[in-house]
């Protein structure tokens, strides 16, 4: 089969790669400009020099025999290495968190900063279309994408999937990334709190990593859902604040500080593995199928795949 699949992150290109490996044409798209999606890493020049933030997901954990084989096969490439301070079943991509993604997208034919907004059934198949950007002759479309967005793609090509979608929202996260002349004392290399400040992570002292004293700080789903439209520069001064006051240490001025939105962080959970119409050829993936985990994507990616066959 020729398959089209939009979207790039864990859950597409898990997916990908197995289609890949059983001998279907693929093509994947994505709205991004490299690997990362939801475990997206930033380099950024500071004073201090350049400093490295995971500000999307934080660490995996390994459960499912297939994704436990994976993990290790990273590890012997030496991309991921566990991470004690989350936990004695916490891993971290190495030097950074997309980079067992970057690694998943070495050789498959993937675009970038390709948006895809229409799909269109034809008599040689489906066509999709974007800004400038228009192909077609696909056997079978696949989406591995947020809930919201194969929602929004699927209302008139796949109905009932794209109902499905709909009704299993995701939850938003401001996230902070602040860096410092000086460690911060008394703050542990990761901080839990039932407060505005759900998660911080001292990122420069995760394996693999350099540079100076680097936090990054994510807010609960409540507190970013009644900020959601403030701007950037005011969030990320209000979840410094928020942080320190949650590790009870005295504030200390950054030498750099940015706040990133993201809309869709956290899945829901819609009790199924994957979505497939054969008699439309569409199909979904994620981990908003599944529940909100890495380990989730790339499960439902692999088991999409499967319900394809060979």
């Amino acid at each position: 089969m020729r398959i089209a699949i939009v979207g790039a992150g864990m859950a597409g290109l898990a997916c990908g790669r197995a289609l890949t490996e059983a001998g279907h044409d693929v093509a994947l798209f994505d709205k991004g400009r490299r690997p990362g999606g939801r475990m997206a890493s930033r380099q950024t020049d500071t004073p201090l020099g350049p400093a490295g933030f995971d500000h999307g997901a934080q660490y995996l954990t390994a459960r499912d025999p297939g994704f436990r084989a994976e993990l290790e096969a990273w590890r012997a490439k030496k991309i991921v290495a566990p991470w004690p301070a989350a936990g004695p079943e916490a891993w971290v991509g190495v030097p950074d968190m997309s980079a067992p993604l970057r690694a998943m997208a070495d050789g498959l034919p993937i675009r970038w900063s390709h948006r895809i907004e229409i799909l269109a059934r034809e008599t040689e198949g489906w066509r999709l279309r974007g800004q400038e950007f228009d192909a077609g002759g696909f056997d079978a479309v696949l989406t591995a994408l947020p809930a919201e967005q194969t929602a929004a793609l699927l209302h008139e090509a796949a109905p009932e999937i794209a109902a499905t979608a709909a009704a299993t929202p995701s939850e938003p996260c401001w996230t902070a990334m602040a860096a410092f002349s000086e460690r911060l004392d008394g703050i542990p290399d990761t901080l839990r709190s039932e407060g505005d400040v759900a998660w911080a992570a001292r990122d420069s002292a995760k394996p693999g990593r350099g540079g100076p004293e680097a936090f990054v700080i994510q807010a609960s789903a409540a507190w970013s859902r009644e900020n959601l439209e403030r701007s950037a520069e005011d969030v990320a001064r209000d979840l410094l604040t928020r942080f320190f006051e949650a590790g009870g240490a005295t504030p200390v001025a950054p030498a750099h500080l940015a706040a990133h939105r993201w809309r869709y962080a956290a899945s829901g959970k819609a009790g199924r593995d994957r979505l497939w119409d054969p008699a439309r050829g569409i199909g979904a993936c994620g981990d908003w199928l599944i529940g909100p985990r890495i380990e989730n994507a790339w499960l439902s990616g692999h088991r999409l795949a499967a319900a394809l066959g060979r």
